[in-house]
């Protein structure tokens, strides 16, 4: 089976995916990590990489690519990342949208980074409006549109153990007899 976890950054994307992985017994593969890594192979923090992102595709594709090829080749995963329930939209059997409010984001995000609230709020607005232009941009992508995704979570309403089980209890309550959603999204380039 494979689950793709996506939202913004902050929401609770790794934490959860790395979580229900566990849970499962799967493999679980985070396109944050593997974005973080070659951010810092440029000596650039997420933000700044990001927006350099802006100007040459090239990272973004390389990226996407990646973990496109992962979804595409791999099962008995959880894959997460921004566009997880993009890249892999029609080989995914169940695709999560995790959510919060920036405020509780923008917290996570100043604990996880040992980073000022208001440093963490400013940048995590700043990256998310990079990557809503490129996705955008880059291959007609609405990150905004949740449409695509089997269940949606505001995951600023549960504890990390709680959010786990309703997690699980949602993949065994799936009927893949029933899936209809394997099917490529109009509008979408699948040139990654």
């Amino acid at each position: 089976m494979l689950i793709t976890v996506s939202g913004p950054p902050g929401s609770g994307k790794s934490t959860n995916a790395a979580g229900l992985a566990d849970r499962l017994g799967v493999d679980h593969v985070s396109g944050g990590d593997i974005f973080r890594e070659m951010a810092a192979e440029r000596g650039m923090t997420p933000v700044e990489f990001n927006e350099f992102a802006e100007q040459d595709p090239q990272f973004d594709r390389k990226l996407d690519r990646r973990l496109r090829d992962i979804a595409t080749t791999r099962n008995d995963l959880v894959l997460e990342s921004r566009l997880a329930g993009w890249l892999a939209a029609d080989h995914a059997d169940f695709r999560f949208w995790f959510d919060a409010p920036l405020s509780v984001r923008a917290e996570r995000i100043a604990e996880r980074e040992g980073k000022p609230v208001d440093r963490a709020r400013t940048e995590t607005k700043r990256r998310e409006d990079s990557e809503r232009k490129r996705y955008g941009e880059f291959y007609g992508i609405d990150i905004d549109d949740l449409s695509i995704y089997d269940a949606a979570y505001n995951t600023a309403r549960w504890s990390p153990e709680p959010f786990l089980d309703i997690l699980v209890a949602t993949i065994e309550a799936y009927d893949p007899a029933t899936d209809e959603g394997k099917a490529p999204i109009e509008g979408v380039s699948y040139d990654f």
